[in-house]
């Protein structure tokens, strides 16, 4: 695949190429990529825990806590 970045983009990816960083435009460019898988990962989740919250799927924090604390072997809150 072929791109054609617009000039300030390529010229922040041969930057980053410049500081050592990264090997190349390629590297950045998936390094890029990644982050910006993880950032909608993170706010697809965050958008369904408000639908949850909005459609009346929540409950108490203290019964939450105790789950996740038996869970993962953790003392009982003070």
């Amino acid at each position: 695949m072929t791109l054609e970045l617009p000039t300030d983009i390529a010229q922040f990816v041969n930057e980053q190429v410049a500081t050592g960083r990264y090997q190349s435009a390629e590297e950045v460019l998936r390094d890029a990529v990644n982050s910006l898988r993880r950032f909608r990962t993170e706010v697809d989740a965050i958008q369904e825990g408000i639908d949850d919250m909005h459609a009346g799927r929540i409950r108490p924090i203290e019964e939450a806590d105790a789950e996740i604390r038996s869970r993962h072997n953790l003392p009982p809150a003070p």
